[in-house]
């Protein structure tokens, strides 16, 4: 097996939010990946392992009802920054920016830290809604 490259893993996992498409992350996550969101303030949900992971990062993938606009992408070795909009309704207002600081090892995810630019309150709980189905 050819071992992705930084790069190729985070186009992938940028891919499967711009396109609606929860499949392409099924191999893109290391089993020790840690993940913390950016809400609730002011640490964020923390998901340990590639279930917890996998399955917050697919629940938002699948939303229709929402748009992840990667505005750019920085890669460093087997790092990488994703700055990014998200959009949660049609208005302008109704967006969030924020930035991903990432880690693959082995062609894998198995670090994602979310930080935005909003308060807890303003950004709606899409996922933490799936989730609690």
């Amino acid at each position: 097996m050819t071992l992705r490259t930084t790069a190729e893993v985070i186009d992938r996992f940028n891919r499967a939010f711009t396109e609606h498409s929860a499949a392409v992350l099924t191999d893109l996550v290391g089993d020790d990946c840690v993940m913390e969101t950016i809400q609730p303030a002011p640490d964020g949900a923390r998901y340990q392992g590639r279930t917890a992971c996998l399955e917050f990062w697919q629940a938002l993938a699948e939303d229709r009802d929402v748009r992840f606009e990667p505005e750019e992408v920085v890669v460093a070795g087997d790092r990488a920054t994703i700055r990014w909009r998200y959009h949660f309704g049609p208005g302008p207002a109704d967006s969030v920016r924020g930035v991903n600081l990432m880690r693959v090892r082995d062609g894998l995810i198995v670090e994602a830290l979310g930080y935005s630019k909003t308060g807890a309150d303003v950004l709606p709980t899409t996922v933490e809604a799936e989730l609690d189905r």
